[in-house]
């Protein structure tokens, strides 16, 4: 790719994740992210990813990248029955996101796609196939499934992922301007305890209450 065309389709990136986390990802107008990214002509999302939905899916996996090495890197230790490392090996890569103004965007933005993940029915987006992310989430579901009904399992899965997205979108929210992050809980304090939370809830026992089939009349 030639050195401009790359430069621009950075800038697009950038410009876009910026305005899909500030105003929505169904919101936020071509046309002012063509603006914020320097560029005087309104098709150039078009020219360069195809359509919104191709610069989206540009940003998200620029994300999923930068993540990768550290996901890698955790892979060979984790174990299926040690699900506090599996959930350790998933969040603390995704918390470290929040170092950066475009880390924080990103969470933002993962954050209105929570309910797009296909944890329930098996079908993780194209942007997953083959990352390191894919296998640490197949880890997670083997180590719950491991104690739970297959529908339990996936259904908590599905609703750590919102719980873990909506927290770090949150927190990328209240970051000031200059990249100061809130000041209590510290970062790794606030990575530890949302590590620990979140593992608690996938270790919860599962019920075994059925809803009745012939309720009394006066519920």
């Amino acid at each position: 790719m030639p050195k401009d065309a790359r430069a621009t389709r950075d800038a697009l990136i950038r410009a876009g994740a910026h305005l899909f986390a500030a105003h929505g990802i169904d919101a936020a107008r071509t046309r002012d992210i063509v603006a914020l990214a320097g560029q005087a002509n309104d098709s150039a999302v078009t020219y360069h990813f195809g359509s919104r939905d191709g610069l989206l899916d540009a940003i998200l996996r620029a994300g999923v990248t930068r993540m990768e090495p550290a996901r890698a890197a955790a892979l060979p230790g984790l174990r299926p029955d040690d699900l506090h490392a599996i959930v350790d090996a998933v969040v603390r890569p995704t918390a470290d996101e929040l170092r950066t103004p475009h880390g924080r965007d990103f969470l933002r933005i993962t954050a209105q796609l929570a309910g797009r993940a296909g944890i329930r029915d098996h079908r993780p987006p194209p942007v997953l196939h083959g990352t390191a992310l894919q296998q640490q989430l197949h880890l997670l579901e083997t180590a719950c499934r491991a104690t739970l009904p297959e529908p339990i399992a996936l259904e908590r899965i599905s609703l750590f992922i919102a719980f873990l997205t909506a927290a770090l979108a949150d927190r990328a929210t209240r970051t000031r301007p200059s990249g100061t992050p809130p000041s209590v809980p510290d970062h790794d304090t606030f990575t530890t305890d949302l590590t620990a939370m979140l593992t608690a809830a996938l270790q919860a026992p599962a019920t075994n209450r059925l809803p009745a089939t012939n309720p009394p009349p006066y519920l």
